[in-house]
């Protein structure tokens, strides 16, 4: 950085500091500071984040279907070939999916559809169909909440044409805050993913001429799997 913008910054926060500057000790204004931090007040959230239990789950649903994604629920990652096989059947699509190396997904019984092939790694511009685990789900507006990393490619969300969302009923919450707490409670404090990306849906766009195009910048379908739980 160049002197004179030092400078010019050094004056701004020059500026900032009188113009904020009440009596109060720095010392003093410093731990109020590190106190809202640590316990930070809860602000306005919508009535429709405060639902519980099957109502929750029947919002989360209603709006992801309400944006074009299909919803299956299983009773238990037993059913999650089965679900993804009959999905891939009623669309017609190859009985390939590529998923990344979750953990989540090594006990699950893929032999029970011996049809159904799951190659690992990131997406390819061959692949049709991606296959990813959320780490949360937000009820308040029916959004899938994925981080990135070898577990989940971040391009199993976007490139391939189809994208299969598995996500644990007990990982579904009512609003957005919630959705985070589930994050930093994933990763501990101090740390978190690359990226974090919330999907509501297959991709759309009615920018091209005002027609409802989808697939214009991702996934033209999406199957949502809820695993009870």
């Amino acid at each position: 950085m160049s002197t004179s913008n030092s400078e010019a910054r050094r004056a701004i926060y020059d500026k900032l500091r009188t113009a904020l500057n009440d009596g109060t000790p720095l010392d003093k204004r410093r731990a109020e500071v590190e106190a809202r931090i640590g316990s930070p007040p809860k602000h306005p959230q919508p009535s429709r984040t405060a639902k519980t239990g099957a109502d929750m789950v029947a919002q989360f649903r209603g709006y992801l279907e309400g944006q074009s994604a299909v919803v299956v629920d299983v009773p238990s990652k037993d059913g999650i070939p089965s679900a993804i096989a009959a999905y891939l059947r009623s669309q017609n699509l190859a009985m390939t999916v590529r998923s990344g190396s979750d953990p989540y997904f090594a006990d699950v019984p893929w032999s029970k559809e011996p049809t159904l092939t799951v190659d690992k790694g990131r997406a390819e511009p061959k692949d049709e169909t991606g296959l990813s685990h959320a780490r949360a789900g937000i009820s308040e507006t029916g959004t899938l909440v994925l981080t990135s990393g070898p577990e989940n490619p971040v391009t199993l969300n976007y490139l391939p044409e189809t994208h299969v969302v598995v996500i644990e009923e007990k990982d579904i919450v009512g609003g957005y805050e919630s959705g985070w707490a589930k994050i930093r409670e994933r990763f501990g404090k101090g740390f978190m993913s690359r990226t974090v990306n919330f999907i509501s849906g297959p991709s759309r766009t009615g920018d091209i001429g005002g027609r409802l195009v989808m697939g214009a910048h991702g996934p033209r379908r999406m199957c949502v799997v809820i695993v009870k739980s």
